[in-house]
C-alpha cells in the first residue's frame, strides 16, 4: 500500500477528537445519570430484534462505556483501555492513511463489527429460544440442570434464584410450584439476554489492531513493557483468544468477543479493497 505521511503526529486530529468525544459522552453519562437520565437506553446499541433498537445505535455505540451510571469506575477502565489502544495503534495509521481515510476505515470497522455481532446473537438467540422450547415441553429436574449447563451464562443477575431452585427441586422433583418457578426463570433470562445492549469501542479498536498487525507485521510489541512479541503474532494470538472465548460463551456473556473478531474481518476486507485499488491505480 503506498500511504505516505507528510510529517509524523504523536497525537494527529482524528485520534484526538475520537478521544475527546469518547470522553465527553462518558461525563455526559455520569452527569445525565445523577439525574435520572441513562442516556445508553438510547445511544447503545440494542439488537434489531428489540423495541429499543434504532439505526443510529450502530454508530452512537461505539462512544459509550460502561452502562451502569452508578458504577463509573468500571466504565472507565473500558474507556481508558480503548482509548490507550485507539492512541497507541491509530496514531500511527492515521499518520499513513491521512485524517479523512483513517476516519473512514474506524467507522466502518466499528459499525461493521457490531452487524457482525448482531448477526452472531440472532443465531445464539434463536439456539436459546429452541432450548427453552425444548425444556417447556418437558420440565424436569434433570433437563433444567441440562439447560443450566448448556445455555445459562453466570453474568445474568438470576443466578441466585437459578441454583436455589436447582438445590431446592434436587429433593422432590415432582413439585409443580417448582416446575412453574423453573419455567418463569427461565423465561425472564431469555428477556434478560435478548435485552442486554452493547457499548464501546471496541470493535473499531480491534479493527485498528489488525490493521497494525497487517501493515507492520514484524514490528516489536512490549507486551506490559518486559515481554516482546512481533506484531503479526500479537494479533494472531489475539484473534485465537477471542475465537476461543466468543464461541465458549453463551449469549449471557458481557464481553463482545465476536464484535472483536468482527472488527478484525472487517479491517481485513476494507485494506484488500484499498490494495487492489491502489495496484489498479498504479497500473
Amino acid at each position: 500500500m503506498d500511504f505516505r505521511p507528510t510529517r509524523f503526529e504523536v497525537l494527529p486530529p482524528v485520534v484526538k477528537n475520537l478521544m475527546i468525544i469518547n470522553g465527553l459522552f462518558f461525563l455526559a453519562m455520569i452527569i445525565l445519570g445523577k439525574q435520572g437520565i441513562d442516556i445508553s437506553e438510547h445511544l447503545a446499541l440494542y439488537h434489531w430484534s428489540s423495541d429499543k433498537f434504532r439505526i443510529w445505535q450502530l454508530v452512537t455505540h461505539m462512544f459509550m462505556h460502561g452502562g451502569n451510571p452508578a458504577d463509573p469506575e468500571g466504565g472507565f477502565m473500558h474507556l481508558f483501555s480503548n482509548m490507550f489502544a485507539l492512541w497507541m495503534f491509530g496514531s500511527i495509521l492515521e499518520n499513513m492513511f491521512g485524517a479523512k481515510r483513517f476516519l473512514t476505515f474506524y467507522i466502518l470497522c466499528g459499525i461493521g463489527a457490531s452487524v457482525f455481532y448482531l448477526g452472531f446473537l440472532s443465531y445464539d438467540f434463536y439456539t436459546l429460544k429452541n432450548a427453552i422450547a425444548h425444556f417447556n415441553a418437558n420440565p424436569t429436574y434433570k433437563e433444567y440442570c441440562s439447560f443450566l449447563s448448556q445455555n445459562y451464562s453466570s453474568t445474568s443477575n438470576l443466578q441466585d434464584p437459578f441454583f436455589q431452585l436447582k438445590a431446592a427441586w434436587e429433593y422432590d422433583p415432582n413439585n409443580i410450584l417448582f416446575i412453574n418457578q423453573a419455567k418463569a426463570n427461565i423465561h425472564d433470562y431469555y428477556q434478560i439476554v435478548t435485552s442486554n445492549p452493547i457499548v464501546g469501542a471496541s470493535g473499531a479498536v480491534f479493527g485498528l489492531l489488525f490493521a497494525f498487525g497487517y501493515l507492520f507485521p514484524n514490528t516489536i510489541i512490549q507486551i506490559y513493557f518486559f515481554f516482546p512479541i512481533k506484531a503479526k503474532y500479537f494479533v494472531a494470538l489475539y484473534a485465537a483468544i477471542e475465537l476461543y472465548f466468543g464461541f465458549k460463551n453463551g449469549a449471557g456473556d458481557n464481553v463482545a468477543h465476536t464484535a472483536h473478531l468482527g472488527g478484525m474481518l472487517i479491517a481485513f476486507i476494507i485494506l484488500k479493497i484499498w490494495n487492489k485499488n491502489n495496484r489498479k491505480n498504479f497500473y
